[in-house]
């Protein structure tokens, strides 16, 4: 799998969270997944309006780091 994590921030507060949007590897490499992130992340921010994308990366999900 590989993972397009998004960092956005409500855009009538300062809450923050990551939205996470899988694809299949055998279909996604990472290099594609970052030549075409912002592609997926356009309509994804045209369908949540009320958030502001901060940042975004793609990764195997097996690279999350845990909180403590």
């Amino acid at each position: 799998m590989i993972e397009l994590l998004i960092s956005a921030c409500l855009t009538t507060g300062p809450d923050c969270r990551d939205f996470s949007l899988m694809f299949d590897a055998r279909e996604v490499s990472l290099m594609t997944c970052m030549l075409n992130g912002q592609t997926v992340i356009s309509p994804w921010q045209h369908n949540h309006p009320d958030w502001r994308v901060e940042r975004w990366t793609c990764r195997h999900p097996e690279q999350r780091k845990v909180a403590l």
